[in-house]
């Protein structure tokens, strides 16, 4: 792979090792010559097919050729999927990392656990930073979201300023009362943007996003309404939706206990940083629950996307060691399931519908709004910044073009706008911008302890695992003399109860059996030709049999 991008000297390259096309893995990065800045660490959840996957991360190759290039990485806030994958990033590329206080606290014990901590230059921002590299500088300014300090970031190249928003609303009323800094932003508008990369997640909603507040008055009057104990479900890093529960369990004198291992990170950090105004008398230890009045407990529990680990899942199917849920009790899931997560949740819900709670889910319901802003803001973001060029990020395809789409609605000119993918680079200066390189930007699978050692061909292997089972054809075959001295036999997992399949096992030893003759006869005849002509003729006999493509492991004794 070249270490070279095919870019002038006076040209600045930006593109995305993450984000583009896809919900997750946020990962972007501007180039100046010999120095190369990289905005977000994220990770993505792997949808359903990718059976085994636990993480799926960037290909870093590039930023691994270019180590001495790389001047920091800067965070713009502490979701997962702008920071879940930073110890990955650092094992491959260490270098100083900048993050509001929230992002660096939950970065800090991400590192922790990943024996990082100690070994990287951690460096807490405010909005009034401005950090200066020899080509480049960035400021910041406040945006909403549903997680405190979060940024968007503005990067002075020679070319000109760059803006990467991170993910934003504007919400004018936010709970942790960080409104969004829209006379910084109108200012950086005012003196120049070159190009805006923007967040796509919502721009196919037709809308102006609702206020936190708004939730919280509906949070409220539920609190007023339930009688019963509370298990209030929300994501661990949404702090304002954990601040509006708790102020109300306060209000209403609940006592609050925390389960799981990400919330309970997420309200220590916090109260530490002043986000949770959480009397230390107000919290209670998991065991002593049961021995309040319902109507004085809230639980605050992880597992809102139906994750089978979690704790909400578990006291759902009845494994909590602490917990089991009873006739009476109400649970709130203050939060939408993310694309892939749908039918876990519905499962949990009815788990927990059948062991005898109310459930109070959805929208319908008002008790959750997006921390990703609609249509409308989407525009506004546009409208401040004037960007000459835009280049819409953070979003499955079709909502990049829709948003690219909006920024035609605001006056970006269509040949301005570019709806790109990981790897593709963009190429600046203060008057062109142009697709100029493309480089590795594939995704790395992260299974247990393997990084990037799981493929496609595995994943098929799985996929056919988990649909159709497998058959094992054992022989003994004696090359030189051309003869079967013993076998074949057939074993299976998964696909037939061989118990009940003698005549489907015997004539498939029959089809083994001609396969492995015809295949010793063959000039040049090795084990690897014998054994792809095994499967192939195994895998046509068993479809023509069962309409099944099990996958088929020839063992082979060469004598």
């Amino acid at each position: 792979m070249s270490t070279n991008l095919d870019i002038r000297s006076d040209e600045t390259a930006v593109f995305a090792l993450g984000g583009m096309g896809e919900i997750g893995k946020n990962t972007y990065a501007i180039q100046v010559q010999d120095e190369i800045i990289v905005i977000d660490a994220g990770v993505k959840f792997p949808e359903d097919e990718l059976l085994g996957i636990d993480y799926v991360i960037p290909d870093y190759s590039y930023l691994i050729a270019n180590r001495d290039k790389v001047k920091a990485l800067l965070i713009t806030h502490g979701h997962e999927d702008h920071i879940g994958a930073i110890h990955f990033f650092l094992n491959a590329v260490n270098v100083p990392v900048y993050a509001g206080p929230l992002a660096l606290a939950l970065i800090r014990n991400k590192l922790d656990e990943h024996h990082l901590l100690g070994k990287v230059e951690l460096h807490e921002l405010s909005e009034d930073d401005v950090i200066k590299f020899d080509h480049m500088s960035v400021e910041f300014f406040r945006t909403t979201h549903s997680i405190p300090d979060t940024f968007g970031m503005s990067i002075t190249t020679p070319a000109g300023v760059i803006v990467e928003t991170g993910d934003f609303k504007f919400d004018l009323t936010p709970t942790t009362k960080q409104p969004p800094n829209l006379q910084k932003m109108a200012r950086i508008g005012s003196e120049g943007v070159l190009l805006l990369m923007s967040d796509s997640t919502n721009a196919e909603r037709d809308e102006f996003s609702k206020s936190e507040k708004w939730v919280g008055k509906t949070i409220d009057k539920l609190f007023d309404e339930i009688d019963g104990r509370i298990i209030f479900a929300t994501f661990a890093s949404n702090m304002s939706r954990v601040q509006m529960a708790t102020e109300a369990a306060i209000a209403h004198g609940r006592k609050i206990s925390v389960f799981g291992r990400s919330m309970d990170n997420a309200v220590t950090n916090g109260r530490a940083l002043g986000y949770l105004d959480i009397p230390e008398d107000m919290l209670v230890d998991a065991r002593e629950i049961n021995r309040l009045p319902d109507n004085e407990v809230l639980i605050l529990s992880t597992g809102s996307q139906g994750e089978p680990m979690a704790a909400l899942a578990r006291i759902a199917n009845g494994t909590h060691k602490q917990i089991s849920i009873k006739p009476g009790d109400t649970v709130i899931f203050s939060s939408s399931p993310i694309p892939g997560n749908t039918q876990s949740v519905n499962r949990v819900i009815n788990e927990l519908e059948e062991a005898g709670a109310d459930v109070i889910h959805g929208k319908v319901n008002n008790i959750h709004t997006s921390g990703h802003g609609g249509q409308e803001e989407q525009k506004l973001m546009l409208s401040l910044m004037k960007p000459k060029y835009f280049m819409p990020v953070h979003g499955e395809y079709r909502m990049l073009k829709v948003h690219a789409g909006l920024g035609e609605q605001v006056g970006v000119p269509e040949e301005n706008i570019f709806v790109l993918d990981n790897g593709d680079v963009l190429a600046l200066t203060a008057d062109s911008a142009r697709l100029a390189d493309h480089i590795p930007a594939e995704d790395t699978y992260v299974d247990g302890n393997g990084i990037g050692d799981i493929g496609t061909a595995v994943l098929r292997d799985r996929q056919m695992l988990s649909q159709d089972g497998l058959v094992v054809v054992v022989a003994t075959i004696d090359l030189k003399s051309q003869e079967i001295t013993a076998g074949p036999d057939i074993l299976s997992r998964g696909f037939i109860y061989m118990r009940e399949s003698e005549e489907l096992i015997n004539e498939g030893r029959k089809e083994i059996f001609h396969a492995l003759l015809t295949a010793m006869h063959e000039p040049g005849a090795t084990e690897h030709s014998i054994r792809n002509a095994v499967i192939s003729r195994l895998q046509r006999f068993l479809y023509e049999q069962t309409k099944r493509r099990p996958l088929i492991l020839p063992m082979f004794i060469m004598i």
